[in-house]
């Protein structure tokens, strides 16, 4: 085992600058990065409302206004800018250097965990994810504990059941609740229990209310899951349903096996034949999806959930950044994004062995 683990790990080293080469290849032939950005707001042609990257960071600062807020009355409805001007943008950003120069570098730092300064906050790139974590960290963790909680439990009692009223009904509601966009039932639960057209029960904004420090304990775990009852019934439905589909289903192959029949025979209960035999082997392919669920619910799921619902987590820095074209952001966020899912994918394979032993991976290849 520690000769796959090994391997494992030299092998997320061509991985993950793979996956940096490919990004940063794209970005250096997409059009308006932070040097066109800068100008249009210079020339009052730049979107403010995207620009000021309000979700807790503030308007535009830090290192576009050392440089240019200055120059912003001088340049503003000219007819072009100053050559000088755009030089001393490029040097700013780091575009005067040539782009394996500039990829080479950052890898470099990323390697050490140095992730540098936004370009248009005025904050390092770790405080800024630091700080939007909580969000993100609440609704994943909540997530998980919901989505397999429930649905393996539901799931296994529908395996059981199979064909019954009982698995007829459940499978309607889950398969209803599959096709609905999560993003679509958010705003139906805003129009019903948020101020919409109906009643106001569940609040709109952030993750606590304004009055947080000011509650006793009780209160305060009270007003936390007030606040997130609405969101985590939003992002649930998808994995809630895919992951009881695929217990059942699972458990259904598993029941149907010889040594069910003979685990029978030999006068076993039904319960020790379900979770005695049954539940290892069925439950390996619901631990192989369990790194994908674990990085959808943690950084790419939630991306509108946090807009209808106001919450500053990494999912809206993500996509503000890339809109604002806040390289270091987004870069950052890849490399983190990308190692921690090499890294489930590790503990994923490890779990096949903690499961069910008779696997073995050092006797297979990589």
């Amino acid at each position: 085992m520690g000769g796959y683990i090994l391997r494992r790990l030299l092998l997320m080293i061509p991985t993950i600058v793979g996956i940096m080469a490919i990004s940063f290849a794209v970005v250096q032939f997409a059009p308006g990065g932070p040097v066109e950005q800068v100008i249009a707001d210079l020339t009052g042609q730049g979107n403010n409302a995207d620009g000021r990257l309000n979700g807790g960071g503030g308007d535009l600062t830090g290192q576009q206004d050392a440089a240019s807020a200055e120059m912003n009355a001088k340049y503003r409805g000219a007819q072009g800018l100053d050559p000088d001007l755009i030089a001393k943008l490029e040097k700013q950003f780091g575009f005067d250097k040539p782009p394996l120069t500039r990829f080479g570098e950052m890898m470099w730092n990323y390697i050490r965990f140095d992730f540098g300064e936004s370009f248009f906050r005025n904050s390092s790139v770790i405080d800024l994810i630091l700080d939007k974590m909580p969000v993100s960290i609440s609704l994943g963790v909540w997530i998980l504990i919901l989505s397999y909680g429930i649905s393996i439990p539901l799931g296994i009692a529908k395996a059981v059941r199979d064909g019954s009223a009982f698995d007829i009904w459940t499978s309607g509601i889950i398969i209803v609740g599959y096709a609905v966009p999560g993003f679509l039932f958010a705003i139906l639960l805003v129009v019903l229990f948020a101020g919409g057209s109906f009643f106001d029960w569940f609040p709109l904004r952030g993750l606590v209310s304004d009055n947080f420090a000011e509650l006793t304990l009780g209160q305060k775990i009270v007003d936390y899951f007030w606040h997130l009852t609405l969101p985590l019934i939003s992002l649930s439905l998808a994995a809630f349903a895919t992951t009881t589909l695929l217990t059942k289903n699972s458990f259904i192959d598993e029941i149907k096996k010889q040594y069910v029949i003979t685990a029978r025979a030999k006068g076993l209960s039904e319960r020790k034949v379900l979770y005695g035999h049954v539940f290892r082997n069925a439950m390996l392919i619901v631990i192989a999806g369990f790194p994908g669920a674990f990085i959808s619910a943690f950084f790419t799921g939630s991306l509108l959930i946090e807009n209808i619902f106001s919450l500053d987590g990494l999912g809206r820095l993500g996509y503000l950044s890339v809109v604002k074209r806040d390289y270091p952001i987004v870069f950052a966020t890849l490399y983190i994004f990308s190692l921690m899912g090499l890294i489930v994918g590790l503990i994923s394979d490890l779990m096949y062995t903690w499961v069910d032993p008779r696997i073995d991976f050092d006797k297979r290849d990589v």
